[in-house]
């Protein structure tokens, strides 16, 4: 296969004199002798989420939207930054995030637990990934703790406040400065609230891009899934899923906050994301797919695999629907997934519901087969033990994972970075949601590069998933004004 890497491109160059070179950001968290964090909230009636974003344009930004919980964080500013590297990112995360928390002290008696400290960060989808060119600002695991921090919930907003003490400071003296700082913070927000303008127009700066392109060709796609259909017939691997980039290149600084706010509005039955370590470089995005969430013994997940288009005629629409659940092919490439986290999520749960038949999971342009998972866990440790366990799902990486994963960096001619990797939050008590970072693009000043990907078994057709992933470019060309 002809080398289509981004780094033996002019594009990886272009990249890495826009980007510079990597930087650490700080101050980073690593254990109690760094200070202590202290946290401040107060009722901010009059801010949403849209205006707290626009008005943080320009600083590091943070967002994630759940419409089943009705739940909306937002953030900006760093108090604290977790970032872990290797193969044990995600016990060195969960470490560095107990010691935070563990002597925390929330300075609000009256507030909600929702508006109590929350992490926002994610994982690379390889524990080996590199940080550079388009992924220059992001890490193999990075969490941020925002120095302001908002939540809507049941009609309510709440603004908070986090700060990290030396070790040798009293939480409470600090409690006028912080309570100062934040109804000051409160005053700028109320005032920009008044002149945002709220959903509506896309509003999209960047106007049309320069151009479009997409690095991988067909007959290299092709190939690609011939090889992995020697290797089902050579090799214990049964799936794997497979990723093709689309690059935007535009004239002027993207618009990602008008971007954001279409996914918003277009796709409101997806989690909607933006992780901005650095600004005006940004991993955003509207994934339907929930890796796990866990509130103290709690879990919940789900299997969603197989896809098919939609019409807007309301009994095709349905005869699709009814062709993905008696699709062979589909079903199959499902029950690999379902099987998993059967597998993996088993050993560690005294109650485990899986639907024993999935059921279609509709979205605005395509629909897959959805199969939800809730158990309760044996030993609950918060969130990221389950997240270690389950990436990369078969629905992402395939299976077995470690064979799957090896034909994955043989294959594929672009580094997937955060792509296909666990995006969410985690709060004080290390509970959590993540979502699977799929339907999403990484923008960097004025690129954008895009992903999507198709799991492919024995009876996949290379020009069929090569459409289906066409499906998956969808939501975000247009909400980029692409199409």
């Amino acid at each position: 296969m002809p080398d289509e890497s981004i780094a033996g491109s002019d594009a990886s160059r272009d990249w890495e004199r826009e980007s510079g070179p990597v930087q650490s950001p700080s101050p980073t968290y690593r254990s109690s002798a760094d200070g202590r964090l202290v946290s401040y909230a107060r009722p901010a009636p009059g801010i949403s989420a849209s205006a707290f974003l626009a008005q943080a344009r320009g600083q590091e930004r943070f967002f994630w939207e759940d419409v089943r919980d009705s739940i909306v964080f937002a953030g900006f500013g760093v108090a604290v930054n977790l970032l872990a590297w290797g193969q044990a990112r995600f016990e060195h995360v969960q470490e560095q995030a107990r010691a935070l928390f563990s002597d925390a002290v929330l300075l609000s008696d009256t507030a909600p637990p929702l508006a109590a400290p929350r992490l926002f960060g994610g994982f690379s989808f390889r524990h080996d990934f590199t940080p550079d060119y388009a992924w220059a600002s992001f890490h193999p695991a990075h969490f941020v703790l925002p120095h302001y921090q908002l939540v809507e919930v049941d009609g309510e907003a709440w603004l908070t406040i986090n700060a990290l003490l030396g070790p040798d400071e009293d939480p409470a003296d600090a409690l006028p400065e912080l309570q100062e700082a934040l109804d000051a913070r409160y005053e700028v927000l109320r005032g920009a609230a008044e002149v945002h303008s709220e959903p509506g127009a896309r509003q999209l700066s960047h106007g049309e891009p320069l151009s479009v392109r997409y690095p991988l060709s067909y007959e290299a796609w092709a190939a690609q899934i011939a090889e992995a259909k020697r290797r089902f017939e050579s090799t214990p691997l049964k799936k794997v899923v497979l990723s093709r980039v689309c690059e935007l290149r535009f004239g002027q600084q993207v618009g990602v906050d008008g971007a954001l706010r279409f996914l918003n509005e277009h796709y409101a039955d997806s989690y909607r994301f933006l992780f901005e370590p650095r600004p005006y470089h940004a991993f955003f995005g509207a994934t339907p797919e929930l890796l796990v969430k866990v509130q103290g013994a709690t879990l919940t997940s789900m299997a969603l695999a197989g896809s098919i288009g939609r019409s807007a005629d309301g009994r095709e629409d349905e005869a699709l629907g009814q062709q993905l659940l008696n699709s062979e092919k589909d079903r199959y490439e499902h029950q690999v997934v379902v099987m998993s986290l059967l597998e993996r999520l088993a050993p560690l749960t005294s109650q485990l519901e899986i639907s024993p038949q999935p059921g279609v999971y509709k979205l605005r342009n395509i629909q897959h087969l959805f199969t939800p998972v809730r158990g309760t866990l044996l030993q609950p440790e918060g969130i990221l033990p389950l997240v270690r366990e389950l990436h990369p799902t078969p629905a992402l990486g395939g299976s077995p994972r470690r064979l799957a994963m090896d034909f994955i960096r043989e294959a594929e001619p672009v580094p997937r970075g955060w792509y296909a990797a666990p995006l969410g939050w985690i709060d004080y008590q290390l509970n959590g949601a993540f979502a699977v970072a799929i339907r999403s693009a990484v923008s960097e000043q004025r690129r954008v590069w895009m992903y999507a990907g198709s799991g492919i078994v024995a009876d996949s057709d290379a020009q069929k998933e090569w459409e289906e992933t066409e499906w998956k470019f969808r939501p975000m060309l247009e909400a980029l004004g692409v199409g």
